[in-house]
């Protein structure tokens, strides 16, 4: 049929494939959110974030309402958080985190991808005392004298405050989270979200410039992104250029 169809052959399995990792992704997300509260996001903020999030990436009602289901025990999968910790090139440090149905299985497929990028899976602790635990929103469409005035005036606990090139990114306990949000929404109801989540935040940050760190970097991550279980990626590589 020719080069275009393959290529829009090609096209659409990529596309199909990261809508297929999505709707894993959130699934997962919302049924832990659920199963750890009551499974109704108006009086449960974890589950409410969760599915607000899922809808902003375009998932549909239908893998939102089977999440929550499962949690109700409809169905037989069960996932549990699971953390790792590891180092990549030039020292970088990585926190990845996971949820999983069988967690010796995605033990094995995270430390194969650290072993095969020649970086080294570490231990519990290794790592994450390197990182700050926040909410983390970062948004266009508000000053930061706004921002910073509204988030005081509702007696908000805030970390940090930055502003670059119109972006304002907040930084806030984690416990602050549904407040910090509810407020910023307050002052603009039609706020959009580039970031929305509970980050961890490095304290150090490394570049990379040698080609092989960058090269060992770029493995890493392609090995780690087509593992389904991974949920986040956290490093705290902040350049791969000089």
């Amino acid at each position: 049929m020719g080069r275009a169809y393959e290529v829009r052959k090609a096209a659409m399995a990529k596309t199909a494939a990261a809508k297929s990792k999505l709707n894993n992704k959130y699934g997962r997300s919302i049924y832990l959110a659920a199963k750890s509260g009551i499974p109704d996001p108006e009086l449960n903020q974890a589950l409410k974030k969760e599915i607000e999030k899922a809808k902003s990436e375009k998932v549909s009602a239908d893998v939102i309402k089977r999440a929550i289901e499962k949690a109700q025990g409809v169905g037989v999968e069960a996932y549990i958080p699971v953390r790792y910790e590891g180092f990549g090139p030039n020292n970088s440090m990585f926190i990845i985190e996971c949820e999983t149905d069988n967690p010796n299985r995605t033990y094995i497929d995270v430390r194969t991808a650290f072993s095969k990028s020649n970086c080294k899976l570490g231990v519990n602790g290794s790592v994450i005392h390197m990182f700050n635990n926040f909410a983390a929103f970062s948004f266009e469409g508000l000053t930061e004298d706004e921002v910073l005035d509204g988030l005081i005036m509702a007696d908000c606990d805030v970390t940090e405050i930055k502003e670059e090139e119109g972006l304002i990114t907040v930084f806030a306990p984690v416990t602050e989270y549904a407040k910090v949000k509810q407020t910023l929404l307050d002052l603009k109801p039609d706020l959009e979200f580039l970031e929305d989540q509970i980050a961890w935040i490095p304290q150090v940050y490394v570049t990379l410039t040698d080609e092989k760190d960058k090269k060992m970097f770029e493995r890493l991550m392609t090995l780690l992104d087509e593992i389904e279980d991974i949920q986040d990626i956290f490093h705290n590589i902040e350049s791969t250029e000089e």
